[in-house]
């Protein structure tokens, strides 16, 4: 559906017809105007009168339509065609979702089309309503403010991955071992699904960024591509943070691993050290438990507390020598 749809002249909003295709033909006429029109998750048939109205080129139309894009920029005869996409962070559940955000800028309009309800959309319109200055430069500095907001967020849903992987380092490499350790190589393996959902939105977008700060992009003012390139050197900063927490993230589990081997060893040196104590007196009493006539001290009164003095002392020998040994 149509969210929103106002013609904006020298950055300030100005009433015009209510139909978008009366105010498009007016906003062209006066030459500094442009018409910024808003929708939200639209059906066919209603994106069906937009893409007659600004002639969209119907790849785009279908991309906008079906969404499920990877972030990019494509140029067409009458239009540019930009595909971003918003991230929302769950705080209660630590998970990471993404939504997609669709802008299509040409002659004197802008169209944005949202998947979602995490776009900043109308954040973004408030503040350029608030600053005419910025939004006199025309559909290009939408444009800016759209991707600058994205990528903006984009810097604060890092940092609130860097605090939980600094919570789950702390886990893993606590005295106790992380607790369980299944439940803690899901952790692991859930937050790499986060981060790598995160990757999926901010790595493609760096060709498209990069494209914008430099010249000869259609549609854009090119006293536009200094805002492009700040635009651009966060997005790497976001990138290289995302690297750096997929990186430590594949260090944690390979060290959790590590840990749990190191563990395993720990146990079985026990198992085996109690098995060897056992041993003895299983041997001594085995070896007495057999029905010979002819054994060493059989018939000696003490042979009884004698044997089992002697297991006593064999148990606790072995047990002062694993203990030294770190065994046990």
């Amino acid at each position: 559906m149509i969210v929103d749809c106002a013609i904006y002249q020298d950055g300030r909003r100005t009433d015009g017809p209510a139909d978008f295709s009366d105010a498009l033909d007016e906003a062209r006429k006066s030459g500094d105007a442009f018409l910024w029109i808003g929708l939200h998750e639209p059906t066919e048939r209603e994106f069906d009168l937009v893409r007659h109205e600004f002639a969209l080129h119907p790849l785009a139309v279908e991309d906008a339509l079906r969404a499920h894009q990877r972030p990019k920029l494509e140029v067409y005869d009458d239009s540019l065609f930009a595909v971003l996409k918003p991230v929302v962070y769950e705080s209660s559940s630590d998970t990471v979702s993404t939504d997609e955000l669709m802008v299509f800028i040409g002659d004197s309009f802008v169209v944005t089309v949202r998947h979602g309800d995490s776009a900043p959309l109308a954040d973004v319109r408030s503040r350029l309503e608030a600053d005419p200055q910025i939004l006199a430069h025309g559909p290009t500095a939408v444009l800016y403010a759209i991707s600058d907001a994205v990528v903006d967020h984009y810097i604060d849903v890092a940092g609130e991955l860097q605090v939980d992987l600094e919570e789950l380092e702390t886990e893993v490499f606590a005295p106790s071992g992380g607790g369980d350790s299944s439940n803690t190589a899901a952790s692991i393996y859930t937050f790499k699904r986060q981060v790598l959902e995160f990757r999926r939105a901010t790595g493609p977008l760096t060709a498209p960024m990069t494209r914008l700060a430099g010249a000869g992009v259609p549609f854009v003012h090119q006293e536009a591509q200094p805002f492009f390139r700040d635009v651009a050197d966060h997005l790497t900063r976001v990138n290289e943070q995302v690297e750096g927490l997929d990186r430590l993230l594949s260090d944690i589990l390979s060290a959790h691993l590590a840990q749990m081997g190191v563990r395993q060893n720990d146990d079985m040196r026990k198992i085996s050290a109690w098995a060897a104590m056992a041993a003895v007196p299983t041997m001594v009493a085995g070896i007495y438990g057999m029905n010979f006539d002819h054994m060493p001290e059989l018939h000696w009164a003490w042979t009884y507390p004698a044997v089992i003095l002697f297991m006593a002392l064999a148990v606790f020998g072995l047990h002062r020598q694993f203990k030294r040994r770190g065994w046990l």
